[in-house]
């Protein structure tokens, strides 16, 4: 049973509110070791010191309890906001406690040993502080194993349970016969190109960890916008375990996967396989990204020989239009953009990929068209079977999966995902600060998004007399005058 606790703090918690908010539990020297939220902080704080529940309560926080010398306590004006402003302060603090639940969850990781000599790729929950590489971690396993299948076809990798053979001339055996013909690599190969194929392995898999914690987070404000709560609250464990394992992945120097001449090579492949007349050194490729339809938003990165060229991306919200449409969105985009470049008489890119099949080409083509520019070479990259897609009469095309110009073209694409995917959690990371004018009787979604859409932020709105509120098309003097005052009402005792 833990110690009772002293009588301020029973006093304090009668104190407090029965609003949502955060609390922040110390130890007796003043130490952050739990930080919580709450939809009532009175009824949550005051479980904490409840002696009946004590012996049902997991050991961990039974010891949490006991720990216990002070609290904090912030109010805050939603449930969303609530979680969000719990996840800054775990960051900025990291409570013992906060970091004991999280890492109890052991999420899978992949794992990569450069001490072996042929490196393997391993599915692990527990991260050791070695020499080795790790990815993750990954929601679920399922889905994990499955990539790492699909991933020994497309590069030719060893995973935890093969078992290569050494042969008299020093090269290895990968597979067994069967194997080789099933994974289309050379079964025979030496270590420092089997380590080749590694880096490209090690390449891809990181930028799928960071794609997925792009959507991962997307996901968790998606979750608190619909009040799922308790989804939102765990989305956000797995988008801290992966944020701290992206942080502290190590690089080593045999796996650098910076490989000038590989990228030649897949520049030069691509070039031929598109029968195109130059090799294609700077690419631009075209996202479109929507949460069931809402927060429709676009990304355009750039890759310059083979490489990203991070100054010259371009993100993009939707203005011609409020809906999902991803063709219009995709005509909006690309004839905004290179209207842009036209303008400003900047060379077009060698080749443009769009995210996408024959419908979202044709948007780009009509683009092009509406602002009179000859497009460049230009092509979709169909993502459910990795299907070139081009604009003429010529048949779709299937690169092998291990293909260094297929390659190239993944890494270009799911840059441009992983951006757009920023770019929309951004701006529902937004909305929800912005949750105020949902409170607000009378003020529909169109109206939400006008009102935000002529002031560009809170603080704006809030700073603009009644006056300039009636200036919105569809409020009026009346709903402006309440909605001034609304904004404008002294804080509750």
């Amino acid at each position: 049973m833990p110690a009772p606790h002293p009588i301020n703090l029973k006093e304090k918690v009668r104190q407090l509110p029965e609003k949502p908010g955060v609390y922040l539990m110390k130890d007796r020297l003043g130490r952050i070791i739990y930080v919580g939220k709450a939809k009532a902080l009175k009824k949550r704080v005051s479980s904490y010191f409840t002696p009946s529940r004590a012996m049902t309560l997991h050991p961990k926080i039974r010891a949490l309890i006991e720990m216990i010398a002070d609290f904090d306590t912030i109010e805050v004006k939603s449930e969303p906001e609530a979680l969000l402003l719990e996840g800054k302060l775990i960051k900025q603090w990291k409570p013992k406690y906060n970091t004991d639940f999280t890492d109890d969850k052991r999420f899978p990781l992949v794992r990569v040993d450069p001490a072996q000599e042929l490196p393997r790729f391993a599915v692990t929950r527990f991260k050791k502080d070695d020499r080795s590489r790790y990815f993750g971690p990954f929601a679920h396993s399922g889905l994990l194993r499955k990539t790492l299948a699909q991933m020994r076809r497309q590069f030719g990798i060893l995973l935890s349970d093969a078992s290569p053979q050494r042969l008299p001339d020093g090269r290895w055996q990968l597979y067994d016969d069967v194997r080789q013909e099933l994974y289309g690599f050379a079964n025979e190969t030496t270590a420092e190109d089997y380590r080749l194929r590694v880096a490209q392995a090690c390449e891809f898999l990181e930028g799928k960890s960071r794609e997925w914690l792009e959507t991962l987070r997307a996901e968790m404000l998606e979750a608190a916008g619909k009040k799922e709560f308790e989804k939102a609250a765990e989305l956000r464990d797995v988008v801290f375990a992966l944020e701290k394992t992206l942080a502290r992945t190590r690089t080593f120097e045999r796996f650098d996967p910076t490989h000038p001449a590989a990228d030649e090579e897949a520049m030069r492949l691509l070039g031929e396989s598109l029968g195109l007349k130059t090799i294609p050194r700077t690419l631009e490729c075209f996202d479109i990204s929507h949460i069931s339809g809402t927060f429709v938003v676009a990304s355009m990165v750039h890759f310059n020989e083979g490489r990203p060229d991070k100054d010259r991306y371009r993100r993009f919200q939707i203005k011609s239009f409020i809906g999902n449409d991803d063709y219009r969105a995709m005509e909006e985009v690309v004839g905004r953009h290179y209207r842009r470049m036209r303008d400003e008489q900047k060379q077009l890119p060698d080749l443009i990929v769009i995210d996408g099949g024959r419908g979202q080409i044709g948007a780009a083509l009509k683009a092009f068209a509406a602002i009179e520019v000859e497009p460049p070479p230009l092509i979709g990259l169909a993502k459910k079977h990795e299907t070139i897609i081009f604009p003429d009469e010529r048949a779709p095309l299937n690169l092998p999966l291990n293909s260094p110009a297929l390659n190239l073209l993944q890494r270009l694409r799911d840059e441009a995902h992983r951006f757009a995917n920023t770019y929309n959690a951004d701006l529902r990371s937004k909305k929800i600060r912005e949750s105020v004018l949902d409170d607000f009787p009378g003020l529909g979604a169109v109206r939400r998004t006008a009102l935000l859409g002529h002031f560009g932020s809170i603080e704006r709105l809030r700073a603009a007399g009644e006056a300039q509120l009636a200036e919105v098309e569809g409020l009026g003097p009346r709903l402006a005058a309440e909605l001034h005052a609304y904004l404008h009402a002294p804080l509750p005792e």
